[in-house]
């Protein structure tokens, strides 16, 4: 049986301390051993280059500190060239979870922020908080939950507040492997499991010639709630340690999962279906406006 690793991979993890230091925490966490994978970048028909104008690759010291950092991690360094996206791939098979960075890195912030979209492109040719194209033919398929973690310093919390992870769920179809995924990880980490289920108004609503009655909204909300009770039953049930926090709101799923003024510790979502950069259209925009890292996962 082949080892089950936590993967950090990209183009440009020099220039991305917060990216590496977070998986590592994670591996060690999870109890599995981490792989840095430094993706030459691909600049003309297909082939790799190495000169000064490309982030250097992270090197065995800093593997060396993540390994004193985290007593029994075991830190293991790639560096792949020639077909890439064929290789990285085939490194993906074995990777229990994935770490991407998006975002600008350090020392590259223009002070436009992920939250506009407007982030300055990459050295290696994507543009705003997506990692290179390269890398995201790499994970794009990957058959394990992939986390982007913003490369800038995180978002401020209270000082001593309980860990808490998001996870959003429709709940007319909910995304079984969002929510083990994100029920096991508030297991690993103690944490308080914030359950997200947005909703809107029916259409006949919308013809009404009057505000549509609070009894009536009432009515639909009551019968949203019981709706993600009834999807959350089990999974309380096989989680039985983790406090779960139902929160059923009229917004769109993006505001909805953002009207958190504390900042989740991690936000997790479905893959839903493939529309920008090989991600759902709810996807795309939380990866643009959140600071917290954000994890998507396939069914």
């Amino acid at each position: 049986m082949s080892t089950q690793w936590v993967m950090v991979i990209g183009d440009d993890l020099s220039a991305r301390p917060r990216v590496v230091k977070w998986a590592a925490c994670e591996a060690a966490r999870r109890g599995l051993p981490l792989r840095i994978v430094h993706v030459a970048p691909r600049v003309e028909h297909g082939t790799p280059r190495h000169d000064g104008g490309h982030p250097r690759p992270v090197a065995n010291p800093v593997a060396t500190q993540l390994a004193h950092a985290h007593t029994g991690l075991r830190v293991d360094t790639t560096h792949i060239t020639g077909t890439v996206v064929r290789e990285g791939r085939s490194l993906v098979r074995n990777a229990q979870l994935v770490v991407v960075g998006i975002g600008t890195g350090t020392g590259t912030s223009t002070g436009t922020g992920a939250g506009t979209g407007t982030g300055t492109p990459e050295e290696s040719g994507s543009a705003g908080p997506f990692p290179s194209p390269i890398v995201r033919e790499i994970v794009g398929g990957a058959a394990c939950p992939v986390v982007f973690v913003p490369g800038g310093p995180g978002p401020a919390r209270p000082p001593n507040r309980p860990t808490r992870i998001t996870v959003g769920i429709d709940a007319r179809d909910p995304a079984a492997g969002a929510l083990d995924f994100a029920f096991g990880t508030a297991r690993l980490r103690q944490a308080r499991l914030r359950a997200v289920h947005a909703w809107s108004l029916p259409p006949a609503a919308a013809e009404l010639p009057f505000r549509v009655p609070e009894k009536d909204r009432a009515t639909w909300e009551d019968h949203e709630v019981q709706l993600l009770s009834d999807v959350l039953r089990p999974w309380r049930g096989k989680y039985p340690t983790v406090p779960v926090l139902e929160d059923v709101v009229l917004f769109s799923p993006t505001e909805a999962l953002l009207r958190d003024p504390d900042n989740a510790e991690l936000v997790v979502v479905g893959r839903g279906r493939p529309v920008v950069h090989g991600l759902s259209a709810t996807v795309d925009t939380l990866l643009r406006s959140t600071g917290s890292p954000v994890a998507v996962v396939p069914e």
